[in-house]
C-alpha cells in the first residue's frame, strides 16, 4: 500500500473512533456531572420517622419504581409491625448507645448512654410516660434477674444511672421512652459483666410468687393475637393488702418479656389512682397482647409500706384461637353464564 492509502485509512479509522466514543458521551452524559437531587419519602426526619412509606414520581420511572418500591417495602412494613420492642438498637432513625464499656460484676459503675435521632443529634426532648421520660430495664439473659432503673438526665442529652450486675453474664438493657415528634419505643443493647458465666434454667410455670413477705398470685391467661386480663392479688400475712401505694402513675408497673428472644411487650394497667373507681388493691389488673405462643417471664413492681417490691412469674401463652370460619363465597355467573373463576372467588390471608 503506498503512502497517500495509509493516510486514507488511518484517517478513516480514526473517524471511527471518534464517531464511538461521541455516541459513548451522548449515553452516559456529561463526566463528572453531579446527579439529580431525588426528593426526600415521606416520613424522612423525626416527625415522620417509621411511617417506611415511599413515594413514587410520575413518568415511566416513577411509574415501574413506584411499583417495585411498593412490592419490596410493603412486606418489610409488615415485617416491622410484627417486631416487637426491644430487640433492635436503633428504630425509625433513633438509636440507643451506651457510653460504659466496662461493668464489673458486683460493683456500682456510673453507667451513662445516649439516644440519638435520625439527624445523629442526642435526644433532649421526652414526653413523660408513668411519671418518668425514661425507663430503663435491665435484665439478665436467663431472665432471673430483673432491675427496674430510672436514669438521670444530664447535659447534652446523655442520661447516666447507678447501675450493678450482681453476676457475670450477659445482660440486656432497655430504653422504654417516648421522643417528642416521634411515637413512644423501645430500644434494647446488651450488656457484658466479664467473667464465668453459669445460665439458670428458666423458672417454672407459676401463678403464686413470694417476695419479702408478700404473695402474690396471677388470675388470667396469655392468648396470642389478643389483649389477655391479667389480674395480681397482693396479700401479706394472709390478709389482703388494701393499702397499695401508687408507684409509676398506678398501683402497679407490669413487664413483660418473651423467653428466648427477650422481646419487651407493653402492659397496659385498668385505671389509675384517684380516678375514683381504681381500688389501692388487693387486685390490680393489666391487660397484655402477646405475639405468640411460648413461655413469658412477668415482673410487677408494686409498693407498700414506701418500699418497691418486685414479683415474678413465668408464664405460658397457649395457642391462639383459630378465626371463625366465614361462609364459601358464592361463584357468581359472567355473562356466558360460566362460573366466575376459582382465583375470583377464594378469600386472600393477610
Amino acid at each position: 500500500m503506498n503512502t497517500p492509502a495509509k493516510l486514507v485509512t488511518y484517517v478513516a479509522g480514526l473517524a471511527v473512533v471518534f464517531g464511538a466514543a461521541l455516541g459513548v458521551g451522548s449515553a452516559v452524559g456529561e463526566v463528572g456531572a453531579p446527579p439529580r437531587a431525588t426528593a426526600p419519602s415521606e416520613g424522612a426526619g423525626p416527625a415522620g420517622a417509621g411511617h417506611g412509606e415511599s413515594t413514587s414520581h410520575g413518568g415511566q420511572n416513577g411509574d415501574q419504581n413506584g411499583g417495585q418500591n411498593s412490592a419490596t417495602t410493603k412486606p418489610a412494613q409488615a415485617a416491622a409491625q410484627d417486631t416487637p420492642g426491644g430487640l433492635q438498637v436503633s428504630q425509625n432513625g433513633y438509636t440507643l448507645t451506651p457510653l460504659t464499656a466496662t461493668i464489673k460484676p458486683g460493683e456500682p459503675t456510673d453507667f451513662a448512654f445516649t439516644v440519638t435521632a435520625p439527624d445523629g443529634r442526642p435526644v433532649t426532648d421526652f414526653q413523660v410516660q408513668h411519671d418518668k421520660k425514661v425507663h430503663f430495664i435491665v435484665v439478665s439473659r436467663d431472665l432471673t434477674i430483673f432491675q427496674h432503673l430510672h436514669p438521670e438526665e444530664g447535659a447534652n442529652g446523655v442520661w447516666t444511672v447507678k447501675l450493678t450486675l450482681p453476676e457475670a453474664g450477659v445482660y440486656r438493657a432497655y430504653a422504654d421512652i417516648f421522643p417528642t415528634g416521634a411515637s413512644a419505643l423501645t430500644l434494647g443493647a446488651d450488656l457484658f459483666a466479664a467473667g464465668d458465666y453459669a445460665p439458670k434454667a428458666l423458672p417454672q410455670v407459676s401463678r403464686t410468687a413470694e417476695v419479702d413477705g408478700y404473695t402474690v398470685t396471677l388470675d388470667g391467661d396469655l392468648t396470642p393475637g389478643k389483649s389477655s386480663k391479667l389480674t395480681l392479688k397482693v396479700s401479706k400475712d394472709g390478709k389482703p393488702v388494701t393499702d397499695l401505694q401508687p408507684y409509676l402513675g398506678a398501683y402497679g408497673h407490669l413487664v413483660a418479656l418473651r423467653a428466648g428472644d427477650l422481646a419487651y411487650l407493653h402492659v397496659h394497667p385498668d385505671g389509675e389512682p384517684g380516678d375514683g373507681k381504681t381500688k389501692p388493691g388487693p387486685e390490680i389488673t393489666f391487660y397484655a397482647e402477646v405475639p405468640s405462643t411460648g413461655d413469658y417471664r412477668l415482673f410487677l413492681d408494686f409498693q407498700h409500706d414506701g418500699t418497691v417490691r418486685t414479683a415474678d412469674f413465668t408464664a405460658r401463652a397457649g395457642q391462639a384461637a383459630a378465626p371463625a370460619a366465614s361462609p364459601a363465597a358464592t361463584p357468581s355467573a359472567d355473562p356466558s353464564g360460566s362460573p366466575a373463576s376459582d382465583h375470583d372467588s377464594t378469600p386472600h390471608g393477610h
